[in-house]
């Protein structure tokens, strides 16, 4: 019932993460992401503990792959997860288990990992990855790409109704989490929209966090 992707830009080292989902607020289960770490989504009978501690683990120093493997083996019905990691490094791995519900199918590439389960057919996830791969600018503009992808290419089999993206950079907080998390309309759609308008706001955010004194006019009535 989702389809996800975990990045990292190979120039500004931010990572990031999108998910979409038939399912309510899907991101507020399904996306992690540690500036400086790593991006891992854990989705299909969702288990939360294993985004949290994807990124423990590649805090610790294990890779995409290792993190993987770490969670495969002492994780709980792992036959039921999908778990996709990017690292520091830009390696990527994901696990998908063997009673992933319907049609699901994964993909991955450097700095790219992307997955899906219920889906209209195998070939989303690689879909996603093509979009991404082939797409330049802010890493935010390429995930929004790569989710416009899943859509084009049939997506999940029947219609979602919630999605969410996450970038991490620098900071200790995320610089974006934006989330639509139920709409009759398009979740992909409306979270494009809201990172449109959201974007040139992104570094004003994180300046007026840490020095105010350099923050630009908040723009609003009453501002001088």
């Amino acid at each position: 019932m989702t389809f996800s992707i975990v990045a990292r830009c190979a120039k500004t080292g931010m990572f990031g993460v999108a998910v979409s989902s038939s399912s309510p607020a899907v991101a507020a289960r399904c996306a992690y992401a540690q500036a400086g770490v790593g991006a891992v989504a854990s989705q299909n009978v969702t288990d939360p503990t294993l985004g949290t501690r994807g990124l423990e683990l590649m805090a610790r120093g294990a890779s995409a792959a290792e993190t993987i493997a770490i969670l495969k083996r002492t994780g709980s019905h792992t036959d039921y997860r999908q778990v996709l990691a990017v690292d520091a490094s830009g390696l990527s791995a994901i696990h998908s288990g063997p009673k992933a519900l319907g049609i699901w199918s994964q993909a991955r590439a450097d700095n790219v990992a992307c997955g899906g389960n219920l889906l209209a057919h195998d070939g989303v996830p690689q879909a996603m990855v093509d979009a991404f791969i082939a797409s330049e600018g802010h890493l935010g503009d390429r995930i929004i790409a790569a989710m416009r992808a899943a859509l084009k290419a049939g997506g999940e089999a029947g219609p979602v109704h919630s999605a969410g993206m996450k970038l991490v950079r620098d900071v200790a907080w995320p610089v974006a989490d934006l989330r639509c998390d139920w709409t009759d309309d398009c979740p992909v759609e409306q979270l494009a929209t809201i990172w449109e308008l959201y974007k040139p706001q992104l570094d004003a955010y994180v300046t007026r966090a840490i020095n105010p004194t350099e923050a630009p006019s908040y723009g609003v009535p009453g501002d001088e």
